[in-house]
């Protein structure tokens, strides 16, 4: 669970309240059912003609994929690599075509080297995969930043609905003042949400989306080291830039007397 995201969400309606409950305001105030029908029905609704209805559905997938803190697999990535690497210039690359590979995306990249893909056309090729994805990523978090993008404006359509309706009852001046914080509700909410919910599930979205991408590279750029023949450790040494420093310093330690004997010529 990514507590930054909950938090974050947390901390910031909780401010605004408690900045205005602190200004001597009512929460009662701050509750406008129409204003709320407004803001989500209305950026909902434009949002749901901008794209379709299955990325629509498929929201509460991504939000929550949002609050979920993704396991950080770059570390045992470099280890499965390097003992492919090992097997593969041990026994040959056809003898890596029965062994168990559990990540998808690797198992496509060896399968590649397996049956003689040249080191072009498989890196064109995995490359592609990637950009696939990191399409379809974009399609996903773009709904977050176009709700964004509408939720404001929805806020202001909301008060301009709402001052057409306080100036037609101007012979209550009374009911003004009520009626004018009523209308400024819809403007409230809309930049609130924008701000505060879907531009930063689209920017938190958008940074797991590059962390996926980074994944990727890694697993590349070892399929690549396999199928040159690369050496193991010197495979390791390149594919740890990818780590950061604290988990480059234990990654080497559990690794290199495998790497030693598997290596011809006392390397």
């Amino acid at each position: 669970m990514d507590l930054a995201t909950i938090l974050g969400i947390v901390l910031g309606f909780g401010a605004l309240i408690l900045a205005f409950v602190m200004e001597g305001g009512h929460l009662s105030s701050l509750i406008g059912i129409t204003a709320y029908m407004i803001i989500f029905g209305g950026t909902f609704g434009a949002t749901l003609t901008s794209y379709g209805l299955k990325d629509m559905l498929g929201l509460p997938k991504l939000i929550m994929k949002a609050i979920k803190t993704p396991p950080d697999r770059r570390a045992v990535l470099v280890e499965e690599i390097v003992k492919l690497a090992e097997i593969a210039r041990r026994d040959g690359l056809l003898a890596l075509e029965n062994h168990p590979i559990e990540d998808p995306f690797l198992k496509k990249g060896i399968m590649l080297v397996v049956d003689g893909t040249d080191a072009e056309l498989t890196e064109q090729i995995l490359w592609a995969d990637v950009e696939a994805m990191e399409q379809r990523h974009a399609r996903g978090y773009g709904i977050f930043q176009t709700m964004g993008g509408f939720a404001p404006t929805m806020g202001i359509i909301g008060t301009v609905m709402g001052l057409v309706h306080v100036l037609s009852s101007l012979k209550d001046p009374e009911s003004l003042g009520p009626a004018i914080a009523v209308a400024f509700l819809a403007t409230l909410y809309g930049v609130a949400t924008a701000n505060l919910l879907w531009l930063p599930l689209h920017n938190k979205l958008k940074l797991r989306s590059k962390e996926e991408v980074a994944e990727r590279q890694l697993i590349i750029e070892g399929i690549l080291g396999i199928q040159a023949g690369e050496n193991p450790r010197m495979l390791r040494e390149k594919l740890l830039v990818h780590l950061p420093p604290q988990a480059r310093a234990t990654e080497p330690k559990a690794a290199p007397a495998g790497a030693r004997a598997m290596a011809p010529g006392g390397e």
